[in-house]
Formats: structure tokens, C-alpha cells, sequence
């Protein structure tokens, strides 16, 4: 079977205003014989609806994207999509010339306004001397298209998204096929944004963004009214931009109607009511195959009672008919501590580090007291790493000092992990690192979710995850009370970031970690350093206490939001004052749409003068201005009404 789109008047319709823009039907597929990725798949995606894709690895929620844009065909079924409308998937980046740089990609969205402002420039230089009512018409209609598709706007938005997902101008005049892959998809990201795409496919699209670029997407998909069908392990994101849950399942989907803590609720209070239902069903089953037997055994040469034995015990098939459901398997290990015995467990003094010139910070006083969870948060190159890295011991300060007690034992876990011998198995590797029997490794890994094949698998060969799981493996052999995790859930699936929590939650001594996933930092921070223009901020309380913090202090210094996600509530007006309000912007909008008509008709008037056609451009340009402020100002004021 093939992908294919049909007009949207075929479209089966949810309500008379709503269009389904994405439809599966019956999707299979399967990259081995008798091994279907999907198995059957089929849903609905409905106009403007914000869908959360879920699966663990390898469920084939990728696959799902790249067969709906069509770079793959299924073994059977079909996807619907509206013809008319424009799907972008962000991790697929189109090739472009070798010359392009990264900001010829970026106006490459604008590519139909810069062709109508060619033709303009181009009857400009010769419209002085023969301006025709021909070319002035052929003027007029390109000038009205080039205003409709927000051509004055084009420098000032493209400027908008690119410094809202942090693409810096000096990147922007990078040849494009120089850059990253992180840094392509970021780029691609803010193109297929600036394009005003009908229906985004969002691949993971925070793990190339730091804290403050993934606020930004959020708020851009809070205000998004087309159609986003998003795959994503940041449980924060997950929450603020999706309000329904597909979740691919032994290649089927089963459906969630809210975020993702609703998802997780839901699918929680789902296998207690399956599982409820199963153990029911058995003890039923055992009290019927139990009066089965007592009759076989009364009824030895007896037909009727051999008949009802026969009976009774189909009952008890039939009423075993549902299969025992399935949860995850939980981590059972437990990190070996060491209680903490000194007066502190470290001290930073007069510390400073800088890189090709650039300081990083200068701290000049920090002590760390036994048991406190410190998140390290800030963007992506501010030093965070370094910073972990000088109280390792594994970079040296250009001043100052890091000292750890003398009772602190530390244990690290990098963000990019790796091992001395990647040619050997699981099992090998904990036998010949710790020192351990082949019994004990054994009982060690399974406490992991290391189980029967899976230990000789080659360590240099595991996943991600696989990695930092076998990782937290050895550090937990040891005695320890300083942890530190440099991005503990990077790149992990929501079912690895799960288990990792419950590891560190386990965990009772002092903790530093940096983090991007907001979910874990809410979690386990008790102190928070944010590291920003060099300088480090120390709050000591929750994430969410932080946040406040900078709420309150923001207004007053004039400084970014850039790590707040929770805007504070807004004084709420009066329902008179509000009412007054709207008749009063009603009143504006109506003397702006008089002015616009009185416009066009003087454009009529002086359809062969040049020079006064330029100068009613122009007062057209600022009325539609005034107009769309109107309008956004009545919106906002009429919504919050509601």
C-alpha cells in the first residue's frame, strides 16, 4: 500500500468545524520477517490538536514520522493527509546548496516574499518613467501580496525566532554544511517555524536546545494553532504542549486524553483496574476448576455429573479470558553510602576560569553542608561542566581553589560516558573493575535490569541509557557521599529517566547534578546555582522556589525570564472595566476600518500619481499596524474573559 493525500472534503470530520489533518489507518510495518515495528497502527489527529507521540525505544514512533511525510512507505495501510497543507518534520534537513549559510537557510522560509519584493524592486526602477495603469495594477497586486504574507515583518520575525531558540548572528554566517548536527536541527527548527508550517512533527526537538531556548518553543507552540504531533522525553515540555497522548504499544496505539502527568496517572490507574480485573477473573476461574473437580470425582460412572464437571470447568476458561498486565520492571539497588562526618562536604573559594579569553565565573565563597541536592542550571557554554569538573579534580582553576572534606568520598557520572575496554562484555567488565566473582556481578547487574543474555552484550556496543545504567551499576559499589551527574537524563527514554530517579531517590548524602530536564531538577534540587554572564547565582530552596524568585525580581531589574516557565497571575479586572474595555478597542477598530476603506478609495483616485501612491502605501502600512495591535489587545482582553 503507499501514503497518499486527498482533498480535504473527503476528510471524515470530528464536528462540523473540525478536519482531521492526520488519519492512519491500519499502519504495518516491519524492518525483519515476522518483526512488526507497527502491527496495525490507526488513529486520528484532529485540526490544531497538540498530540504527545509515546514508546519505549525501538517502538517505532520515528518510523511513524518519517512514514507519514512519506520518506518511508508501510507494508500495509495508508496515511491521510490534507494535500493543501504543508507538514515539516524537524529531523529531516533538507540539502542545500554547498554555499548556503545558516542565515540563507533561515531567509530560505521567506523564499516566496523575496521573489514578489525582486519584482517589486524591479518595476520600481523603471515605474517613474512608465507608469502605466497596467504596471501600477501589477504593482498594486504584488505589493498587497507582499503585505499579506508580513514582508515588512520578515527581518523582524526571522531576528524573533532565531534569538528565541539562541542561534547567535555569528553562527548565522556559517556555511551550514559546517555546522552540527545539533546545530542544523536547531536551525531547521526555527526555518520550519518561519514558514508558517500547517502541521509540525517535533522528532525530539529539545535536546539540541538549552533551558532557555525550550521555554521559548513552549511558549511558541502555546500560541501555535496548527497541528503538532510531538515525540519528547522532557516530561516538563511534554506537559505545557500536548493535551492528548498516543502511546505505540506492541505496535498498536492506545490513547490518553491529557498531558503527560495525566498520561502517567492514567496509564497507572489503568493496569490496577487491568490487573484487579485479572486477579478476579483467576480466583473465579480456581473456584470453578475446584467445583470442576469435586464433581469429576463424586461423579466417577455418573454421565450427569461428568457432563456439569465438563461444563463447569469451560466456564472457568472462559472466564480467565483476560491476560495478566504488564508493568515495568523496577530497580532494586541501592547506592552503598557513606554517612557524611566533618563540618563541610565542600568548600569553594576565590575561584575563577576563563577559556580563550571569555571568564566563565569568578565564585568567590561557596561551602556545601552534608545532604543537600545542588542543581547546576544555566545555557549551553556558560561553564556548568567545567564547574563540576574543577570539584572532581579533572580541570584545574586559574585562581582559587575547590576542596572537598576529608571524610568525602566522591563519585562521578559524565555526561558523555565511556569505558577502558569497550571490547568487553557487561559481565567481564564489572569481574575484572570491582573485583567481583562472576556470581555476585551477576546478582549485581540483575539488581540493574541486566538479565540473561543481556550481560554479554560488549559495553562499547550498549545504548545510551544501557551506558549510564551500567555506570550507576559500579559507582554504587562504592562507599560514597558526594554524587555527581552531569545531565543524568540526556538523551534517555522516559522509562530510563524513570529508573534513574528512583536510583538517585534512593540516595540519601549530598548530591550535585546539572541538569536541563526540568522534571528531575524539580525533584531533587534544594539549592540551585544558575551560572549566567560569568557570574553564579546561589538560591538556596526548591526549583520551583527560584522561579518565583526571579518572578519577583525580574519586573524590577528589568532582566530576562529566561528560565521561568510559571507566568504570574495577572490582576483580574473587573467584569464592568472589562466590558468597558472591548467597547472601547471595538470603537478604535472600527475608526482604523473606516480609515482603510477611505485608503482604497483614494488609492483609486490616484492610481496614475507615483509619488502620492508611495506616500498612501505608507499610510496603509501604519493603519494595518494599529489594526493587528487592535485586534491582538480585543483578543487577549475577550479570552481572558471567557
Amino acid at each position: 500500500m503507499r501514503v497518499f493525500w486527498i482533498p480535504t472534503e473527503q476528510l471524515p470530520k470530528r464536528n462540523a468545524n473540525s478536519m482531521i489533518d492526520i488519519s492512519a489507518q491500519n499502519i504495518k510495518k516491519a524492518f525483519e520477517e515476522g518483526n512488526d515495528i507497527l502491527d496495525g497502527l490507526s488513529f486520528d489527529i484532529y485540526e490544531g490538536e497538540h498530540v504527545g507521540l509515546l514508546g519505549k525505544n525501538g517502538a517505532g514512533k520515528t518510523t511513524l514520522l518519517r512514514i507519514i511525510t512519506g520518506k518511508l512507505t508501510p507494508d500495509e495501510g495508508v496515511i491521510v493527509t490534507p494535500s493543501y497543507k504543508k507538514i515539516g518534520l524537524i529531523s529531516q534537513i533538507p540539502v542545500y546548496p554547498p554555499n548556503y549559510t545558516a542565515q540563507d537557510v533561515l531567509r530560505d522560509a521567506f523564499r516566496r516574499i523575496i521573489s514578489i519584493k525582486s519584482e517589486m524592486e524591479e518595476i520600481e526602477r523603471y515605474m517613474s518613467d512608465d507608469a502605466t495603469p497596467d504596471i501600477l495594477n501589477t504593482y498594486d497586486n504584488l505589493l498587497y501580496e507582499f503585505e499579506r504574507l508580513g514582508g515588512y515583518n520578515m527581518e523582524f520575525e526571522l531576528n524573533r525566532v532565531a534569538n528565541g531558540l539562541r542561534i547567535p548572528e555569528q553562527q548565522r554566517t556559517q556555511l551550514f554544511d559546517s555546522l552540527s548536527g545539533g546545530e542544523k536541527t536547531r536551525i531547521n527548527l526555527a526555518r520550519l517555524i518561519l514558514e508558517n508550517t500547517d502541521t509540525l512533527l517535533l522528532d525530539e526537538p529539545t535536546n539540541h536546545l538549552d533551558m532557555s531556548a525550550t521555554v521559548w518553543l513552549e511558549e511558541f507552540l502555546a500560541k501555535f494553532k496548527g497541528t503538532a504531533l510531538i515525540i519528547s522525553h522532557d516530561r516538563y515540555f511534554l506537559d505545557k504542549t500536548i493535551k492528548r497522548v498516543i502511546e505505540i504499544n506492541a505496535g498498536k496505539a492506545e490513547f490518553y486524553s491529557g498531558n503527560y502527568s495525566f498520561y502517567v496517572q492514567e496509564k497507572k490507574q489503568r493496569y490496577e483496574r487491568q490487573l484487579e480485573k485479572y486477579e478476579r477473573e483467576q480466583t473465579e476461574a480456581k473456584r470453578l476448576n475446584e467445583a470442576a473437580d469435586r464433581l469429576k470425582q463424586w461423579g466417577t460412572g455418573n454421565k450427569n455429573l461428568m457432563k456439569k464437571s465438563f461444563a463447569i470447568r469451560t466456564r472457568a476458561e472462559r472466564a480467565a479470558q483476560s491476560e495478566r498486565p504488564r508493568t515495568s520492571k523496577a530497580i532494586k539497588a541501592k547506592f552503598s553510602e557513606r554517612e557524611f562526618r566533618g563540618d563541610e562536604v565542600l568548600v569553594i573559594s576565590n575561584m575563577s576560569k576563563s577559556y580563550d579569553g571569555r571568564k566563565l565565573f569568578d565564585i568567590e565563597e561557596l561551602e556545601i553542608n552534608g545532604r543537600e541536592r545542588i542543581a547546576v542550571i544555566g545555557d549551553n557554554g556558560t561553564g556548568k561542566t567545567t564547574l563540576v569538573k574543577l570539584i572532581t579534580g579533572e580541570e584545574k582553576p586559574d585562581t582559587g581553589f575547590a576542596r572537598c572534606g576529608p571524610s568525602v568520598k566522591q563519585a562521578y557520572l559524565p555526561q558523555i560516558i565511556s569505558f577502558d575496554h569497550p571490547r568487553r562484555t557487561i559481565l567481564d567488565t564489572l569481574i575484572y573493575e570491582l573485583d567481583l566473582t562472576p556470581q555476585a556481578a551477576r546478582d549485581r547487574l540483575g539488581s540493574f535490569l541486566f538479565t540473561g543474555e543481556d550481560v554479554f552484550k560488549l559495553v562499547g556496543d550498549l545504548s545510551g541509557g544501557e551506558k549510564s545504567r551500567l555506570r550507576l551499576c559500579m559507582l554504587m559499589n562504592g562507599e560514597i557521599n558526594l554524587l555527581i551527574l552531569d545531565e543524568p537524563t540526556n538523551h534517555l527514554d522516559l522509562s530510563s529517566r524513570e529508573w534513574i530517579e528512583d536510583a538517585v531517590s534512593r540516595y540519601e548524602e549530598t548530591l550535585i547534578f546539572i541538569a536541563h530536564d526540568r522534571y528531575f531538577i524539580d525533584r531533587f534540587a534544594t539549592r540551585v546555582w544558575e551560572i549566567k554572564d560569568g557570574a553564579l547565582t546561589d538560591f538556596r530552596g526548591s526549583y520551583h522556589e527560584y522561579v518565583d524568585f526571579k518572578l519577583e525580581r525580574a519586573p524590577a531589574e528589568g532582566a530576562r525570564q529566561d528560565v521561568i516557565e510559571r507566568p504570574r497571575p495577572a490582576r483580574k479586572k473587573k467584569p464592568a472595566d472589562t466590558q468597558k474595555e472591548l467597547k472601547r478597542l471595538e470603537r478604535e477598530i472600527v475608526k482604523l476600518e473606516n480609515e482603510l476603506d477611505e485608503i482604497k478609495r483614494l488609492r483609486e483616485e490616484f492610481s496614475t500619481d507615483y509619488a502620492k501612491l508611495l506616500e498612501i502605501d505608507e499610510q496603509e502600512r501604519e493603519a494595518h499596524k494599529s489594526l493587528d495591535k487592535l485586534y491582538e489587545q480585543w483578543g487577549a482582553i475577550a479570552d481572558y474573559s471567557t
